[in-house]
């Protein structure tokens, strides 16, 4: 398969004049930042540059409309939902929670939704979500636990009465009535309808309607029901986590609090044990069957219209999918599809799935990430898929990757490949209805994500991004380098005061199902004011990252180190050698949660390559993380004791010779704080200094402003110091 084309670098300064250099020029240290630095104060206020532009996009109202959220403006952090009329190019606001709720909502959320947020990595307030009915005429929201229904042609607001903290409510797809979960129960309400429970049970272990822990972290699945398509039934999870241990989240800033309980499947432990039911309106009630101890994880339900009601079950060792279709008087399950492959099977956004009879699938065949339709490939081996988005008339939108840098929007028939439906370089996305598109697009050209919306091929207008504008713009270039063709970023201070050769800080993510090699300006904004603060920042995607073909994704099982490390050094030698800018003898790394892990085994496994290093959120010991994620990479440790022992940083823990400040917000409940607790146990007893520093009250995202600004502040001001740059 040829590989992308290369892309075109900065121009290097030539090797000859780097040895005509003094000592005192070659070894110039950068100025300390300018005293007014907005950067990180913009990029808290505004959560990442995220507030004011449109998301969860829907095309509804039988093609009439497109509803969106977005905030007021890009420091506004209540969403609030919205409608772009279609045939005028006009914009409405529907619901704003600011008219129907008095202050804020953030004090009154129930604990389901302050868990369904950190899941989903939400770091908004106000209308997070929605869900409309089959015609698109309706949508429903929860706002600070209360019930919501809105008539989108109209904008009439009406509130539902509801019993308890409304948590994740879904109309059914006739537009009548509202299934929705409080107390761990699942209820139903109409607007000519009373409220009542369709089903629950007293054991606060026992859930009904709610995804578990590693559904909603892990699988991509954050729902637990599903409105039959003529609203008569549900299909509905029932969760019981008592096999699951607990961990307890406490707050040492405040003792007099007691910790929290938290269900946490650890590797090698017991998970929750799911069952699926249909439950009817009229009271009835049918367990679904199959055979549970095989295929214990649940990973997504379909209920399409036409079709009967379809599961996707896999195994523990995550070899083994199966896609089963219901019976929903008898209970019983027939399979449809099985799929088996090593070292594991990648749950895919959007697949498997029906289209008209069709069953689609994405699997790996051929080194490749295809779209199987009824068994047969319809995408060539040079694209891998990334999602199925949704459809277009009788065709798949599909997103893909031909250069690895880049992520576009396809259309795919049953014929096989149609036509590619964005231009440029960037990072593409979208979805539709009938013959109505929404594409998103996020380039090098501009800040910010362009939301275009589409009519039979044809661009009918865009939705309007309030989003701030950043003050720092990205100056660097792509590269492809070393024997692996490691797709890599370099980004260099913007202020002609700073000269080179600079001291080089890496900024990689560098696991699984995460890139940071992207051709859009918005992912590398951090990445470049770090730049600005006199570094040349280096980004690497290597082996384990997605994009490049399920063979690049399966070379880090069982090994979530080696790999992952040596590629980031690869590629700093590799860019260095083409380029003289880099100063190799003053190199840092930092990162968060995987990144942050790969930031501490850099500086204890090479020193001799890292001078520094931060890391935040780390995963110290994979054996302290959950079932689904770790034991995919690693297998069941009691199983692969030696992947876990290759991979722990506890054992390196005497060979730290570098300065490492570790990170972690105390309310972690994805990473818990024991991951640096114990790291810096082991450091203690190897009589390693090193520094900690606990964010009180802090979970995994960090979204509190002051938190998410002077983290950046500390740790340019650290990585100064530790490597020795004038101005620290």
């Amino acid at each position: 398969m040829p590989g992308p084309p290369r892309a075109t670098a900065p121009a290097a300064t030539p090797k000859a004049t780097a040895t005509a250099r003094s000592a005192a020029t070659a070894r110039a240290t950068p100025t300390p930042r300018p005293r007014r630095d907005r950067f990180p104060r913009e990029y808290a206020a505004t959560r990442r540059f995220s507030l004011g532009e449109p998301r969860t996009v829907t095309v509804a109202g039988n093609g009439r409309w497109v509803v969106f959220l977005r905030a007021r403006s890009g420091t506004d952090a209540v969403t609030c939902l919205w409608t772009f009329d279609i045939a005028t190019g006009e914009e409405r606001l529907v619901a704003d929670p600011a008219t129907l709720l008095d202050g804020d909502d953030a004090a009154d959320l129930p604990e389901e939704e302050l868990r369904r947020r950190e899941r989903a990595r939400e770091s908004a307030e106000g209308i997070t979500s929605y869900v409309l009915d089959e015609a698109g005429d309706q949508a429903c929201f929860a706002l600070a636990g209360q019930l919501f229904v809105v008539d989108l042609g109209h904008g009439a607001v009406l509130p539902l009465p509801a019993t308890g903290a409304v948590f994740d409510p879904r109309l059914d797809p006739t537009g009548v009535r509202v299934a929705y979960v409080a107390d761990r129960s699942l209820r139903v309400v109409g607007r000519f309808d009373d409220d009542r429970m369709l089903v629950g049970e007293d054991d606060p272990d026992v859930t009904w309607g709610m995804a578990e822990f590693v559904a909603a972290e892990e699988m991509g699945r954050s729902r637990g029901f599903w409105w039959s398509p003529n609203g008569q039934q549900l299909a509905v999870c029932r969760v019981d986590n008592r096999p699951v241990q607990h961990f307890y989240i406490a707050d040492p800033a405040h003792p007099q609090r007691p910790p929290t309980p938290h269900r946490y499947p650890q590797a090698g432990t017991d998970n929750a044990l799911v069952e699926l039911h249909v439950l009817g309106l009229d009271g009835s009630r049918v367990a679904l069957e199959w055979d549970r101890e095989a295929y214990p994880y649940l990973a997504s339900v379909l209920w399409q219209q036409d079709r009967p009601l379809t599961l996707v079950v896999q195994s523990r060792d995550q070899r083994r999918v199966e896609v089963l279709v219901a019976d929903v008087v008898s209970g019983r399950t027939r399979c449809v599809r099985h799929d088996e492959d090593d070292p594991w099977i990648e749950l895919m956004p959007g697949a498997p799935r029906w289209l008209g009879d069709s069953l689609v699938a994405i699997v790996d065949r051929d080194g490749s990430r295809r779209i199987e339709i009824d068994g047969e490939a319809v995408t060539p081996t040079n694209f891998q898929v990334r999602a199925v988005v949704g459809t277009q008339g009788d065709d798949l939108l599909v997103t893909g990757s031909t250069d690895p840098t880049e992520v576009q929007l396809y259309r795919v028939s049953a014929d096989g490949f149609s036509e590619r439906l964005t231009v440029g370089a960037g990072v593409h996305g979208g979805t539709g209805a009938g013959d109505v598109m929404v594409v998103t697009s996020r380039t090098m050209d501009t800040f910010g994500t362009r939301i275009e919306v589409r009519v039979g091929g044809s661009k009918v207008g865009e939705l309007a991004s309030l989003a701030a504008k950043p003050t720092v713009t990205p100056r660097g270039g792509f590269y492809v380098v070393g024997d692996r063709a490691l797709r890599t970023a370099l980004l260099l201070p913007r202020r002609k005061a700073l000269t080179p050769p600079f001291p080089v800080l890496l900024d990689p993510y560098g696991g699984p199902h995460a890139q940071r090699v992207l051709r859009s300006r918005n992912e590398l904004l951090v990445s470049q004011w770090f730049a600005d603060q006199g570094f040349a920042v280096v980004i690497v995607d290597g082996r384990g990252t997605p994009g490049r073909g399920p063979d690049w994704e399966r070379a880090v099982w069982g090994d979530l180190a080696g790999p992952v490390l040596d590629d980031q050094v690869d590629a700093l030698h590799g860019l260095a050698d083409v380029d003289d800018r880099l100063d190799l003898t003053r190199v840092g790394i930092r990162g968060w949660s995987f990144g942050g892990y790969l930031a501490a085994l850099a500086v204890l496994r090479r020193p001799d390559v890292f001078g520094a290093a931060v890391a935040g959120a780390p995963v110290t010991d994979w054996s302290l993380y959950d079932t689904h994620y770790t034991e995919r990479y690693l297998g069941h440790p009691a199983e692969h004791p030696q992947h876990y022992e290759r991979t722990s940083l506890l054992h390196d823990a005497h060979r730290l010779r570098r300065p490492l400040l570790l990170i972690h917000g105390m309310a972690d409940d994805n990473v818990v704080v024991a991951h640096t607790l114990q790291l810096s146990s082991a450091l203690l007893a190897a009589g390693r200094p090193h520094s900690v520093l606990p964010l009180s009250g802090v979970t995994h995202m960090t979204p509190q402003e002051v938190v998410a600004e002077n983290l950046l502040r500390l740790q340019v001001a650290f990585l100064r110091e530790a490597l020795g740059l004038e101005g620290a």
